[in-house]
């Protein structure tokens, strides 16, 4: 295997080893780099200036390498950057959506990082009701999160992450005069929900263990200390979230884990009122909820229904809802057939399910007659993603769906619910000019060990070159999360110089319901690499790649993926793309002082409990299996500020391999100092990391065949 930086003088850092072990089910784990995690990383994940030095002087001494072996691919970069910069469209913008007397959007100036809020009457001008560009002045990083107007459009609440940890500070803007008040939230998860009056809003609070744990009622122009508390979660292995009812009747609380969940509405008329428990808490059950006018609808794995059914009972009824007899079935479980998302109308119930990775949207009436068969929205495509996008008005049968392919961008329409009418409201526009016809896309199937068959959405030109080339394979395959089969412009600079782009949706995501997610976490989790290592031997084996030319890509749990298929079959890949990639999984998740270990146990399980469950983390934890072997080239990615997959997991894993492998390479990391888990927050920022992975992608498989 040879190493693109091989014929370089330039010497990769090395780090002190210092001894450290600790002892669990009587075995000794030694972790020679346990030191590059801070003392104060709680602190330091807030403000990176407090990181210590030692430990910042060698996150920079691995940038500086890696911005050296790397710079000769810099000019290539830089056309990767300008052919995505020249297929985004500048000036992007939502298709307006309507609330009462007003048309709300979003938008984007041209050479603009950040969005713009606006909204406009119908025949009158554009008003900016907030930039996102002027806000980020000053700012080494800065993300918009939630921007909501309020119930009597006299006021914009709008939450910012600005140090990329996931602490987000809440404003609220007098749209009258453009001013935020000075009573500004801190800690917040960004999430905002007004209160009927327009007087308040409620929000969610973010622990010191970065954990979202309460929901809070704040009051316009009050001191944030003295903020209502409305509900608080105190067990450390569950997750608070909150989000507002289409109705706007309610507020819902979300309380889960990996493994239960449990709602509870909030009155937002009476916002102080005890809040309503829907379904108590029991393990296994999963379930979320949406009310209407006067019933209360539920998505729900409960009496073994593994991919969801619905259900609805009278809001009155609630107190009642532990009795089977109270709920009505609204769409019945069917197996290989998962309800992933579902909406509520006045009059209509909408849904979006999901068989053999290709998903449809479902209306049902919620008026009579009810007898009628659903009215099911299918479009044609080998394969396909759609999206339900936001809609103010309640009341108004119209649902607006975003439907794209691999190959083909995102069209909007508005589909009329009574008549089954599309409106076309938006094309994706592609300025420097995208056919379609050039390019072909398909769903395939490739066969595990075990016999499973394991789905993989392909996408090539039409003209490339026969016979085995580059390809870059992307995997996640956890929590449960499917990897849509969308329209991404940026991929067609890889497609455009022959790659094959490839998605392997292997077990432990949603793809094919909830027994494929099953079948990929826990004890099952190996099934996750064996079905990606499958994948990328079934490319080869149609003949449309080779060992050594296909590149890895993954990030966060899927940086998990490939660090163990790195240890497993380094020589299927000619370069490995890791991004923020949880690689220390033993370490952490035997550490419950961690942010995310307790609620993480529910995927993985509990090691520190468990001795076979630790025997079997130990076995692929992709850190504690780097072995004595040639690897292939490794662009890793690590964010300081991130409390997700902290900045010290893809730190030691990049010094072990180094300080392990017998050949291969190079091993590059390079973290952002100034971003956390999702990287760099403007549009432009974020292309520039793209292109550089894109660089890296071919310059490894070029160097790996020659």
């Amino acid at each position: 295997m040879t190493s693109f930086a091989e014929s370089r003088d330039i010497t990769p850092p090395r780090f002190d080893k210092r001894q450290n072990t600790q002892v669990f089910h009587g075995v000794t784990l030694s972790d020679d780099y346990a030191w590059l995690r801070a003392e104060n990383w709680r602190e330091a994940l807030q403000d990176p200036d407090a990181l210590p030095e030692e430990i910042r002087a060698a996150l920079e001494a691995e940038n500086t390498y890696t911005e050296a072996a790397l710079k000769p691919l810099a000019p290539l970069a830089e056309r990767l950057k300008q052919e995505m910069i020249a297929r985004m469209d500048a000036t992007d913008s939502d298709p307006p959506a309507r609330d009462g007397a007003w048309l709300y959007y979003n938008r984007f100036r041209e050479n603009g990082q950040h969005q713009l809020i606006c909204r406009k009457a119908p025949d009158g001008d554009e008003i900016v009701l907030l930039d996102g560009d002027r806000c980020a002045e000053g700012l080494d990083y800065f993300c918009l999160g939630d921007a909501v107007h309020s119930p009597d459009h006299r006021r914009l609440a709008w939450s910012r992450d600005e140090r990329g940890s996931e602490l987000q500070k809440i404003s609220c803007r007098d749209l009258a005069t453009g001013l935020d008040g000075e009573d500004v939230v801190e800690n917040a998860d960004g999430a905002i929900v007004w209160t009927c009056d327009s007087h308040g809003f409620l929000y969610t609070r973010v622990d010191e263990d970065f954990r979202t744990c309460a929901v809070l009622l704040h009051r316009i122009g009050e001191d944030p200390a003295t903020d209502t508390l409305l509900f608080e979660e105190k067990d450390p292995g569950l997750f608070v979230h909150l989000r507002g009812a289409r109705s706007r009747r309610h507020a819902i609380v979300n309380v889960s884990d990996h493994d239960c969940s449990e709602s509870w509405l909030i009155d937002l008329a009476d916002p102080t009122a005890p809040p309503r428990l829907v379904i108590p808490r029991r393990p296994g059950l999963i379930y979320d909820v949406e009310p209407g006018l006067d019933r209360l609808f539920l998505r729900t794995n409960a009496d073994n229904a593994f991919d969801f059914k619905l259900l609805s009972i009278a809001l009155d009824e609630l107190s009642q809802a532990s009795d089977p007899a109270r709920w009505r079935e609204e769409a019945p479980h069917r197996p290989g057939k998962a309800i992933f998302n579902a909406a509520v109308f006045a009059d209509y119930l909408v849904w979006l399910e999901r068989e053999n990775c290709r998903p449809r949207l479902v209306a049902k009436p919620l008026t009579e007659p009810r007898d009628g068969a659903p009215f099911v929205v299918e479009f044609d495509a080998p394969a396909l993603h759609l999206r339900l996008e936001p809609n103010f008005e309640f009341h108004d049968p119209v649902v607006r769906v975003t439907f794209s392919t691999p190959i083909d961008p995102d069209r909007t329409y508005d589909i009329d619910l009574r008549s089954g009418a599309r409106t076309l409201v938006k094309t994706r526009r592609v300025p420097s000019g995208h056919d379609p016809a050039r390019y072909q896309t398909r769903l395939d199937w490739a066969e595990a060990p075990d016999g499973a068959r394991v789905p993989l959405t392909l996408i090539w030109r039409k003209d490339r070159a026969p016979g085995p080339g580059p390809l870059l394979l992307y995997g996640y395959g956890a929590y449960g999360v499917a990897l849509p089969a969308r329209f991404d412009e940026t991929r067609f600079s890889l497609i455009d110089r022959g790659f094959v782009y490839a998605i392997a949706h292997v077990r432990g995501g949603g793809e094919l319901g909830e027994r494929w997610k099953l079948a990929g976490k826990m004890a099952a989790k190996p099934n996750t690499f064996s079905d990606y290592i499958a994948c990328a031997r079934h490319l080869c084996a149609l003949g449309l790649t080779e060992p050594g030319k296909i590149v890895a890509e993954g990030g966060s749990a899927g940086g998990l993926l490939m660090g163990a298929i790195a240890n497993l079959a380094p020589e299927l890949f000619g370069g490995v793309l890791a991004e923020v990639p949880f690689v220390d999984v033993l370490n952490t998740i035997c550490d419950d002082t961690l942010p995310l270990t307790p609620p993480e146990w529910q995927e993985w399980g509990n090691p520190i409990e468990d001795r076979a469950v630790f025997e079997l983390i130990r076995s692929y934890s992709p850190y504690d299996n780097v072995r004595a072997q040639a690897y292939p080239a490794m662009l890793i990615e690590a964010g300081l500020t991130d409390p997700r997959v902290t900045y010290w997991e893809p730190a030691k894993w990049a010094q072990k391999l180094r300080e392990t492998m017998t050949g291969g390479g190079p091993i590059l990391l390079k973290t952002n100092m100034e971003a956390g888990h999702g990287g760099a927050a403007g549009r432009f920022d974020e292309l520039e990391d793209i292109a550089w992975r894109f660089a890296f992608a071919i310059e490894a498989v070029s160097a790996s065949s020659s």
